[in-house]
């Protein structure tokens, strides 16, 4: 069984409660067809566990196979720098058939970002080493291809579907709160 490699840290994007009792982390593609399905249903089993769920987004571009994910990656990061991740990766997976370098920028502006700096930090790669962080991190962990999930830390390998993910995530949590009454 896969373990997560390293464990969710400062350098992760969390969206939800950071106290949260469960992860779920996912290695993603802004590209990938998958990815763009899974980030449907993702809103939907995020919205069904509430409170008691955290995720964590990881880069795991498939740079042979689509040719602008790293770029989507590297636009991602340099939104962050500015308090927008999640903005922009709700963009991009939302408009996964415009990802080149202009439509990056238009979205950097429609989200109110400094788009010279944006565009400065794309054309010198600034986020390069976080998002190669994380595909070694994804390597490492198993990932040979996306969507990857994880659960507190284990390969999740059933189907992503709304119903078995919220499923999984609703044990893992029922497992929380028992250990912790004991």
């Amino acid at each position: 069984m896969s373990k997560l490699t390293p464990p969710v840290g400062p350098g992760d994007h969390i969206l939800g409660d950071v106290d949260a009792p469960v992860t779920l982390v996912e290695y993603g593609d802004f590209e990938c067809p998958y990815c763009g399905r899974a980030h449907l249903v993702l809103q939907d089993v995020l919205s069904r566990v509430g409170r008691d769920v955290r995720f964590v987004f990881r880069h795991f571009p498939l740079a042979e196979l689509h040719p602008h994910a790293l770029a989507a990656s590297e636009a991602a990061e340099a939104a962050g720098a500015q308090g927008k991740f999640w903005a922009m990766h709700d963009t991009l997976f939302e408009h996964q058939d415009a990802l080149g370098l202009e439509d990056l920028i238009g979205y950097a502006a429609d989200l109110g970002l400094d788009t010279e700096r944006f565009a400065d930090e794309l054309a010198s790669h600034a986020h390069l080493d976080k998002v190669k962080a994380d595909v070694r991190s994804g390597l490492r962990s198993g990932v040979n291809g996306t969507p990857a999930f994880f659960i507190d830390e284990v390969r999740f390998d059933d189907s992503w579907d709304a119903d078995t993910l919220t499923a999984a995530l609703r044990a893992a949590i029922r497992a929380k709160t028992l250990a912790a009454t004991g």
